[in-house]
């Protein structure tokens, strides 16, 4: 696969500098980086997954918002990727996301019903290949689930609403056998993203940490050898004020990869 050597300069400084900026604004907290690749080729994708500048870290953590494009990426570049399926889920996306052996984690888990099929077509995927494969090799495990948090309540965007309905699915989440609660997620409203500083709070990202403390108290995680559940929250725009509040997981993608192009004249291989 062809790597054009200016290109993948360009996104090596860009994502060295995201990541100066998140230890910055981290202070020392491990903070999850999640380079959006969506409608980028596997050639910039590759370029970041194996740097060819000494003293380079390989990025590992990509997300991608369309089913079908995850699955073909998934199919060409390396194993050791951990994809994101950040994206609308659709039910119908269910079955084939949950075959991807290194798709770390579903983070738009908004119903109870995509949940089970989530949980059920891992555990076909987990028994097929176990019964099929060596020995050696490694079996895929639970598929870490964020559950999503319309903290705005903007009709337009999906997520569950904040209370009962998100408590009820993370605990549905919970029993699952083949699926594990990583956290929470949310998208929030665009005029408070725009908003954000570190030095002003965004009301999305207090929502999100509320429902955060509200299911680890209702599903009674504390005691867990003082599990946490993860807040996914932040973006291009605002992840540095996302931080400060406390998100585990930013998703930046043009900061790194720049302008994307349309669905329509987006190539997967270049």
């Amino acid at each position: 696969m062809k790597i054009d050597p200016s290109r993948a300069s360009a996104l090596i400084s860009q994502i060295k500098s995201v990541s100066e900026r998140i230890a910055a604004i981290g202070k020392g907290r491990n903070v999850r980086l999640v380079a959006v690749s969506k409608l980028k080729p596997v050639n910039d994708i590759l370029a970041l997954v194996q740097p060819q500048e000494p003293g380079i870290e390989p990025q590992l953590h990509f997300g991608e918002n369309y089913a079908q494009e995850l699955t073909q990426k998934a199919e060409m570049l390396p194993r050791n990727i951990q994809w994101h399926f950040i994206g609308g889920l659709q039910s119908g996306h269910c079955k084939n996301l949950a075959k991807i052996p290194n798709l770390f984690c579903v983070s738009s888990v908004d119903t109870l019903k995509k949940a089970q099929l989530l949980d059920r077509y891992r555990g076909e995927f987990i028994s097929t290949f176990a019964s099929s494969s060596s020995p050696s090799s490694p079996v895929p495990e639970k598929l870490n689930i964020h559950v999503q948090v319309n903290t705005s309540g903007e009709a337009s965007k999906s997520g569950c609403a904040p209370g009962a309905e998100t408590v009820a699915l993370c605990r549905a989440v919970e029993a699952a056998p083949h699926l594990h609660l990583l956290g929470l997620m949310t998208i929030g409203a665009i005029a408070r993203s725009v908003a954000t500083t570190p030095e002003t709070e965004n009301d999305d990202f207090v929502a999100l940490r509320e429902q955060r403390d509200l299911v680890t108290a209702e599903l009674g995680l504390e005691g867990q050898g003082g599990r946490h559940l993860e807040l996914s929250m932040g973006m291009s725009e605002d992840f540095e004020g996302a931080i400060v509040m406390g998100s585990d997981e930013v998703r930046v993608g043009s900061t790194i990869f720049g302008t994307r192009p349309s669905r329509a004249d987006a190539k997967i291989k270049e």
